[in-house]
């Protein structure tokens, strides 16, 4: 809200990385019915952090905890991903936080809605620098930075490309697709360049 009015918003620091990666940043209203005009328009997406999912469109009720995001960047973000998967499959998407928790969902995955219930390490993903543990080769060790009081459970049909030293899923793909990648962590935050800012530049360079 800004003077008591709706709009939308994200930091510079996606649209810089983004640019500074060789691409043409462009900041998409989350209007539903103009999907089809941004798939055409749009060569890659980033689907950026945010508030909490709600979860009841997916099987599961919503944390009492949790910070609710708008319900029209929800429809959009469902919609968008489940468009890509269904007819442009080898568009490349990267998904921060929020983004990469709705990619689970649309995956059928499930998420742990409020880490404080289960996780006395919580507060080390709360704008925190904490290191990361690949399970696959195509993710690096380092440190990122994170900000977030949810977390996957399940990634469903993804696969589990990270975690960290605690347990929680940090990296999620997809590797049957061009260039499919869910980090929990913020990468436009991130010093660690290979979890960083090449994040974006694999991103463009898979376009």
């Amino acid at each position: 809200m800004f003077n008591d009015r709706q709009r939308h918003a994200i930091t510079s620091a996606y649209t810089e990385a983004v640019t500074n990666a060789g691409g043409i940043p462009i900041i998409l209203p989350p209007v539903a019915k103009d999907i089809q005009a941004h798939l055409a328009l749009c060569d890659a997406f980033v689907l950026t952090g945010g508030d909490d999912p709600v979860t009841e469109p997916f099987g599961n009720p919503t944390h009492p905890a949790a910070v609710r995001v708008h319900e029209s960047r929800q429809i959009y973000e469902t919609q968008l991903l489940r468009e890509l998967q269904q007819s442009h499959p080898n568009a490349p998407v990267l998904g921060v936080c929020l983004g990469m928790q709705m990619m689970s969902l649309i995956a059928e995955g499930s998420l742990n809605q409020h880490l404080p219930d289960t996780h006395t390490t919580h507060a080390d993903h709360w704008d925190r620098d904490h290191d990361i543990i690949p399970t696959t080769s195509i993710m690096l060790p380092g440190t990122v930075h994170s900000r977030h009081r949810q977390a996957i459970s399940n990634p469903g049909s993804l696969q589990v490309l990270a975690t960290s030293p605690d347990g929680l899923i940090e990296a999620v793909g997809d590797p049957r697709r061009r260039f499919y990648l869910g980090v929990q962590w913020h990468p436009e935050r991130t010093d660690c360049a290979p979890l960083g800012s090449d994040l974006f530049a694999r991103l463009i360079a898979a376009i």
